[in-house]
């Protein structure tokens, strides 16, 4: 079906589709991509309420003469998911478990709902769905039937098709139809069934071409590519309809509901990660350690693991598995009963010694087994091993790990002399592999290092996929062992299964879609895969030369690295995740690609290479594709690739601010650490806005701050030092930074934490800043919120000059509020590279950090009673970001017999100024609601809340009615308790 503009169809759509229709470039330029190296700019993006709404767009669609394509998370590694179409968005809406029986294990679904969605609403009734893939956080159920998804543990459990029961689905001429189990004699099928004349041709096609299939198709479990023409030939036992559709990459029919065989929860587990001093004997003994029959055995390798060493998030899992430096692991996994466990974990050991491994070895035969029983440390290691490809992706140089070879399966007898071969393949041609995935299959994921802007690396890369999956014919294994066909694989069928079996799949896609209707150019009639023309960073890909604000020396390309930083997004969509962690907050709450990270640095990359138009960084499309980001730095520490929205952000407000200025509200904002001296002189005056009815009103009309919303209160008595020192003059030093918002807003908290460092015997420096300037020290966040860098920077400035001679004999800087010091670590770096800025960042240390560090140093001192028995802990983002949350429970629990219990939360949703905005409140309070404020409002009268972002605190207090704390404010309320006596009981129960 040849492609054209209709714009009779937008106008359509949106009067009969009630859920979101987009035309728009900024819109359709972020469903151009997915996880492959694929861009595909779709004619227009329809994100349907219900079924009935897409099946409309569908036949409008087809009523123009438009294709569509099917879209779920959009994490596809080969090009599945991008067309020159009209794409279906079901992510958002079409998400609901429609029939659950938990009797007989099965359930149906929308195509929508997200694996790890479905599995937490299974885990209460002991029942899971196993095809457990790396992006179960954002892969939807209808995209994993639509590639055969197969998961960790399909050594056990199979793949999607072994596990799909029956699909309900659109054809392509409109008709609705039950795929399912069926007699060959299709006796089962109501007479009146539009699937009766589809199926008879289906099985005629299958007993026609069964001798070919059983020559020509793999004898693998994971075998993804083609259509499933196994499931057509004649069976005694009767056949599945709907397996035909499992693996059809949305070019056969639109799937409605989906049902699914479940199966119970797994017990407890042990892991076994097996040390091996080379790969090749790794990948070696992967067919013998299969015999002991393990739920699942997964590679690791050296590459992945140095890399996985250089993310915040993972290591401190690699310290606790890993044993010197192993060329790779295989992680063993046994799922029985505790004592089966344990007597599987001894003969995986005494196999390690049958094959010639030991600790006491050296070069190849180096290795052995460590133990992992411990759950949390289980599932830390599976977020390291799920995070696999990410990792690989998170190489910050020009050339890329590249998926086209990547998931090749071979029997497990030919495994070590496959990957050996393929590595010299790919040092023939100039580069190197990355390894990792299900050694248990014989299928590894294996990327070469390239770089798809060179015309020599799109020629290394024909060149290495022409050998590599003529090795894999040789061995009789599969050229898809996971991520089905696409654009990448589907060239390759004719070489891998012959012209006939082709043929046939063409027979296929024409009976169920003759026109061409759905996904057009996927698994038939494909374009070459190297046709640069569909690249990400095709021939004509260019960045234009920009100034950027922030140093991005780190990353390659224009605007100082700028260019490189955004482009390290690679569409994997860990943003995505609906729990857990802290990114992406906002899009929890509208589930719009727009406001996920992977959306926003899309934006940006096509802002930048003119594809959005000009100045398209400071339009107002994209202030609107940034409007929801709230700069918490989750995606800082969690993203994979080390996306950073929050500094990205900074760098589209400069640009805007530069080219349009700043409104009302973010001056007000933005200027607020240099008129807060002059407005708490005055606090009874812009206190007003809260009290004089009508007074909140106007200032939401002239500065959008809403009057749903109260402000901080100015107060007289403001924190201002009486002195430049405090504490014994003996004592070790430290600098305390005293922030805008615990200076002018909450003085009590710097007044608790001099007490709390001066009774523990610190001598606590509060500078006053060299420039002469009376003006308290600032750390120029706000300036950032507003794109001001050049405020910032001489914030910055102040700063950096009057804690210089501090940081140069090695005293620590203590801040209170998370996003003010933390600023030093971060972001100041950026606006003012240089040593100083260095020095400062390495000493900066959050004032629950700095009580950890000297708790571990045997240095930290107080005397502290009994307060409550529990304590309510929520996170500030930034603190989560930067790894430093432990530091908090640990000083919490300083405190003599109080029980610490951190929220799962992520943002909390005020987010600086973001929750006083009239256009984000909504968003602001949905965020909170989503887990910090029902478990606020649960806690007991006597719990004490504790979060240390003067933010948070305010959202906690407006939303649920509480007053939240600073840690420092926990542990002066306990020392003064100390102070003036207690119980001789509470005495002994604190020593």
């Amino acid at each position: 079906m040849a492609a054209r503009l209709t714009p009779g169809l937008e106008r359509r759509l949106k009067a009969e589709v009630s859920g979101d229709v987009w035309f728009d470039r900024f819109n359709r330029g972020r469903y151009a991509t997915d996880a492959s190296f694929y861009q595909i700019m779709p004619l227009g993006v329809v994100v349907p309420r219900t079924t009935e709404e897409a099946e409309r767009a569908i036949a409008l669609a087809r009523a123009e003469g438009i294709p569509v394509t099917p879209r779920g998370g959009g994490t596809s590694q080969c090009g599945q998911t991008i067309n020159d179409s009209l794409v279906i968005d079901g992510s958002k809406h079409l998400n609901r478990i429609l029939e659950l029986d938990v009797a007989n294990r099965r359930c149906v679904v929308e195509p929508g709902i997200v694996l790890d969605d479905l599995n937490r609403a299974l885990k209460k009734h002991g029942l899971w769905f196993p095809v457990d893939v790396s992006t179960a956080s954002r892969a939807t159920i209808g995209g994993m039937a639509g590639n055969n998804s197969c998961g960790g543990r399909s050594l056990r459990y199979g793949t999607m098709r072994d596990n799909v029961l029956s699909i309900d689905a659109m054809l392509a001429d409109g008709a609705k139809a039950h795929f399912g189990a069926v007699d060959h004699n299709l006796s089962s099928l109501p007479p009146d069934s539009p699937l009766a004349p589809l199926a008879r041709d289906l099985f005629d096609l299958g007993a026609r071409e069964a001798g070919e299939v059983a020559a020509r198709f793999p004898a693998v479990q994971r075998r993804v590519g083609g259509y499933n023409l196994d499931a057509l030939v004649p069976n005694p036992a009767g056949s599945n309809l709907a397996h035909i559709l499992v693996g059809s990459e949305g070019t056969l029919a639109y799937s409605t509901r989906i049902e699914l065989k479940l199966w119970p929860l797994i017990g407890k587990k042990v892991i076994g990660a097996c040390h091996f001093g080379s790969f090749y004997q790794a990948m070696d003994a992967a067919q013998h350690l299969v015999k002991l029959k393990p739920i699942a055995v997964e590679l690791v390798d050296s590459t992945l693991l140095a890399l996985a060493g250089d993310i915040p998030m993972f290591q401190a899992t690699l310290k606790q598995f890993v044993r010197g430096t192993p060329a790779a692991i295989l992680l063993v996994e046994f799922a029985e009963d505790e004592a089966e466990n344990e007597r599987r974990l001894k003969l995986l050991e005494d196999t390690m010694g049958d094959l010639g491994f030991g600790w006491d070895r050296e070069g190849a035969r180096w290795g052995g087994v460590v133990s992992v029983r411990e759950a949390g440390l289980q599932a830390a290691i599976a977020d390291v091993r799920t995070s696999g490809l990410n990792i690989m992706m998170s190489m910050k140089q020009a050339g890329k790990p590249v998926s086209f070879v990547e998931d090749c399966a071979v029997p497990l007898p030919h495994l070590a002399d496959y990957t050996a071969r393929l590595t010299e393949v790919f040092e023939r041609n100039g580069t190197r592999g990355t390894w990792y995935a299900h050694a248990s299959e014989g299928c590894l994921h294996v990327r070469p290092v390239l770089n798809l802007r060179l015309e020599k690396d799109v020629k290394a890369m024909r060149a290495i996929a022409e050998e590599a999956f003529a090795m894999v014919r040789e061995y009789k294994g599969s050229h898809s062992g996971e991520h089905g066909d696409g654009i990448v694989r589907s060239e390759f069928h004719e070489t891998m299964f012959g012209s006939r079996l082709v043929h046939a799949f063409e027979e296929v896609k024409d009976r169920f879609d003759p026109n061409g209707l759905y996904n057009p150019g996927k698994i038939v009639r494909a374009p070459k895969f190297d046709d640069r023309s569909l690249f990400r960073y095709a021939p004509d890909y260019k960045v234009a030369p920009i100034k950027a604000a922030l140093d991005w020396s780190g990353y390659s390309g224009e605007g100082g690295g700028l260019q490189g930083a955004i482009e390290m997004c690679n569409n994997n969509g860990a943003c995505r995740k609906a729990a857990g962690g802290v990114m992406c907050p906002s899009y929890r709450v509208t589930r719009d690609e727009k406001d996920v990270t992977r959306g926003r640095a899309n934006t940006l990359r096509l802002a930048l290479s003119g594809r959005l138009g000009p100045d398209a960084l400071a339009s107002d499309e994209m202030m609107e594709t940034l409007k929801l980001c709230v700069s918490c730095k989750g995606c800082r520490r969690e993203c994979p690739t080390g996306v950073d929205m929050a500094k990205m952000k900074i760098e589209a407000l400069a640009a805007r601010a530069k080219a349009k200025g700043i409104t009302l509200h973010q001056r007000l904002v933005a200027y607020m650490p240099r008129y807060a001296g002059l407005a708490s002189r005055v606090p009874w005056l812009l206190n007003l806005r809260d009290t004089l009815p009508g007074a909140a009103k106007v200032s939401e009309v002239l500065a959008q701050f809403s009057a749903r919303r109260s402000l901080p209160r100015w107060r007289a008595d403001a924190f201002r030092e009486e002195a430049v020192a405090f504490g014994p003059e003996g004592g070790r030093e430290v600098v305390l930074f005293a922030d805008t918002f615990n200076r002018w807003f909450e003085k009590e908290n710097v007044v608790a934490a001099l007490e709390v460092l001066t009774a523990a015997g610190y001598r606590v420096h509060m500078p006053r800043p060299v420039d002469g300037n009376k003006r308290a020290l600032c750390c120029g966040r706000t300036f950032l919120s507003a794109g001001l860098v050049d405020e910032a920077k001489a914030e910055a400035r102040r700063v950096v000059d009057t804690y210089a001679p501090f940081v140069a004999r090695g005293v620590p800087v203590v801040g209170l509020e998370p996003s003010c010091l933390l600023a030093f670590r971060d972001e100041l770096p950026s606006l003012l590279p240089g040593e100083g800025t260095q020095m400062l960042s390495a000493h900066a240390l959050l004032i629950e950090e700095f009580i950890a560090r000297e708790i571990d140093a045997g240095r930290f001192d107080l005397p502290l009673a009994p307060l409550a028995e529990k304590a309510l802990l929520h996170g500030h983002c930034h603190q989560k970001s930067f790894g430093a949350m432990g530091a908090v429970e640990k000083a919490l629990r300083l405190v003599p017999g109080l029980h610490v219990e951190t929220v799962e939360s992520s943002c909390c949703g005020m987010a600086g100024a973001f929750g006083y905005h009239s256009e984000t409140i909504d968003t602001s309070l949905a965020m909170a609601e989503l887990s910090l404020l029902p478990a606020v409002r649960q806690a007991e009268a006597g719990t004490l809340i504790v979060a240390d972002g003067t933010s948070c605190r305010h959202q906690i207090h407006d939303g649920a009615a509480r007053d939240a704390v600073h840690v420092v404010a926990v542990l002066a309320k306990s020392l003064a308790a100390a102070r003036a006596g207690t119980p001789a009981r509470q005495m002994e129960a604190a020593e």
